[in-house]
């Protein structure tokens, strides 16, 4: 398994960018729109890292891994099979790819929500 891409949500973006940075190495950039106004940072080995603020009000920070997968319409489905919801259907982000999320339902309150990313 590889992320793709790794979403940090915090309401202390700067923060989180600066102590990252110092502690890696990395620089990250300027907000990005098509990832939510994320501030992001290459990953070792590939992919990006993003730091951005809730969107809205009763978002609440999170951490959300995308895996990187060969055909995101299956991953989903398979998703689905092992009783996952889906909470946001494939959809293309230009310049990024295709993303999905989907909510284990069993968990429901760990926000264990997961992205999938195809290669």
């Amino acid at each position: 398994m590889q992320i793709h891409y790794l979403e940090i949500v915090t309401r202390q973006v700067d923060t989180v960018c600066a102590a990252y940075a110092a502690a890696n190495g990395v620089q990250f950039g300027e907000p990005d729109a098509g990832l939510g106004n994320a501030r992001t940072a290459p990953l070792t080995g590939g992919g990006l890292v993003g730091v951005r603020a809730p969107m809205h009000e009763v978002e609440e920070p999170v951490v959300r891994p995308y895996w990187l997968v060969d055909d995101i319409d299956a991953a989903v489905a398979a998703a689905v099979e092992a009783g996952a919801h889906v909470a946001h259907p494939p959809m293309e982000i230009p310049g990024h790819g295709t993303f999905a999320i989907y909510l284990l339902e069993k968990f429901p309150d760990l926000l264990d929500l997961v992205g999938i990313l195809p290669s």
